[in-house]
């Protein structure tokens, strides 16, 4: 089995785009240093299911409704 060749830097894709304007290079390397230090989301796997518990819609939704076994309730996910 051979091991994949490195792309060469002419064959990637350009990550960012100037559309409009013509920002100098300190505007340039501002932005990418404010992209840059934004934490990363973690994906789940296509085969891993996510918890419910750690959900951040769990937060919204379905109101919670008073009667017998309600505080029981409030405690499952939906």
């Amino acid at each position: 089995m051979t091991e994949p060749q490195p792309r060469q830097q002419s064959q990637l894709a350009p990550v960012l785009s100037v559309i409009r304007g013509e920002p100098t290079p300190e505007e340039l390397a501002v932005l990418l240093a404010v992209l840059a230090s934004r934490p990363t989301a973690r994906r789940a796997e296509p085969g891993q299911r996510v918890s419910p518990w750690s959900s951040p819609g769990r937060t919204f939704g379905a109101p919670l409704f008073p009667g017998p076994g309600a505080w029981r309730a409030s405690g499952l996910p939906r």
